[in-house]
């Protein structure tokens, strides 16, 4: 079996190029988007919601005609790329008053779901307003939370699609390459979190997690059509001590390598972040794939 090339962790072998060549002399008049279209379903290639991977398949598509192996039919028109400008989150003005007082006086804190909603708006300006990384438009998979107490925002957390490789994760698990390509998408990287500037609250950050492991599997099961088995989060321990991430019962696993998922280099690039990870279950490694695996004694569950 010999493989033409690798893309998003698939192996393109012979017989498949063979096999998009054949859809593009078939319908040659035919747009990029609709060949596309026609080479996910021959494949059958969809995300865990049954949903077409069109925009995966048309870059590798580009790849594959960029190494002189299909020819693809020339763009029906050429559309502005939303996200090579894309404009920063519209400013939406809250209310700053400083609060300051125990998790007690604030309780009862809605965790509310945005994605998808009006109040996404809000979180992506909160988001690039006040969090040191600003707002960056998430790609695949991810969920927007605003926690609201009296009705007024006092933090926001994102989860996206989990980082493709990650060693120390990958080796605590103990999955092969074939089955993190298979169930990767069971596992949900906490992206961003803040608690607005104007909020001192003590344990608020652990009252948080705690309340949205809870919810998040269900969540992410309603709008993606399957559970989350594993949370992962990466922190910057030159500029945070992960207490809350401590508080709660996460596993510190390691730490990452610093090189980048784009980096070419063999030394690092980046700071190194510490790896913390929250099973969900505890069964989560059968259900990540890894039937093998005999449960660890560090492996605590919700």
């Amino acid at each position: 079996m010999e493989i033409i090339t690798t893309y998003r962790g698939r192996n393109i072998i012979a017989s498949e190029l063979s096999v998009i060549r054949q859809i593009i002399a078939a319908h040659p008049q035919s747009s990029r988007r609709f060949i596309s279209k026609e080479v996910c379903r021959e494949w059958n290639w969809r995300q865990a919601n049954g949903t077409l991977k069109d925009m995966i398949c048309r870059s590798l598509l580009l790849l594959l005609e960029s190494k002189g192996l299909i020819s693809l039919p020339p763009p029906a028109c050429r559309l502005p790329n939303p996200l090579a400008n894309r404009k920063p989150p519209v400013r939406v003005t809250v209310d700053q008053t400083p609060i300051e007082c125990s998790i007690r006086e604030i309780i009862p804190i809605y965790l509310e779901q945005v994605r998808r909603t009006p109040s996404e708006k809000l979180f992506n300006s909160l988001i690039n307003e006040h969090h040191y990384l600003g707002y960056t438009q998430p790609v695949g998979e991810h969920l927007k939370y605003i926690a609201f107490s009296h009705h007024r925002p006092v933090a926001c957390l994102a989860w996206s699609s989990a980082q493709w490789y990650i060693g120390v994760r990958d080796r605590f698990i103990g999955w092969s390459a074939q089955t993190r390509r298979q169930n990767l998408h069971r596992i949900a990287y906490q992206s961003r979190f803040l608690i607005l500037p104007w909020v001192r609250v003590s344990h608020l950050a652990s009252y948080l997690l705690a309340i949205n492991r809870r919810q998040i599997s269900q969540d992410w099961e309603r709008l993606y059509n399957h559970p989350i088995d594993l949370l992962e989060t990466f922190v910057d321990t030159q500029r945070f001590k992960a207490t809350c991430y401590k508080a709660g019962n996460w596993i510190y696993v390691g730490e990452t390598t610093g090189l980048g998922k784009l980096s070419k280099s063999t030394h690092a690039t980046l700071p190194k972040k510490a790896v913390y990870l929250y099973p969900l279950k505890k069964d989560f490694r059968r259900r990540l794939g890894c039937e093998a695996c005999p449960q660890s004694k560090e492996a605590r569950p919700c």
